[in-house]
């Protein structure tokens, strides 16, 4: 059952990164902080892709090379998790601005 639960963050974090990754593309080139606010939402859901995959082989496997795998799987996972989530909220302070700045360039 636990297994269970975490192939489906597994999945569920890797179709989030694909819909942040597919906004982020198909962002106009007109907002370019809300782009790298995509971008980072992407690296957050790869983040945690990377912890669950490294504690789902924890589960399944087992052995010393797989402990130190999975260690470096769910180190690296939480850095680019954290680093990508701390981008994220700073980018999204910037998002309304930049829509009012851009809103006053089309009128």
């Amino acid at each position: 059952m636990v297994n269970f639960l975490f192939v489906f963050g597994i999945v569920a974090s890797g179709v989030f990164y694909f819909v942040f990754k597919t906004r982020q593309f198909r962002t106009s080139h007109m907002f370019p902080i809300r782009k790298k606010m995509y971008a980072s939402l992407a690296g957050t859901a790869l983040g945690a892709l990377l912890i669950f995959f490294g504690i789902n082989q924890l589960l399944i496997f087992d052995g010393t090379l797989t402990y130190i795998v999975s260690a470096i799987f769910i180190l690296f996972g939480g850095y680019v998790a954290i680093f990508n989530f701390n981008a994220q909220k700073h980018y999204k302070q910037f998002v309304a601005e930049e829509r009012e700045l851009n809103k006053a360039d089309v009128n």
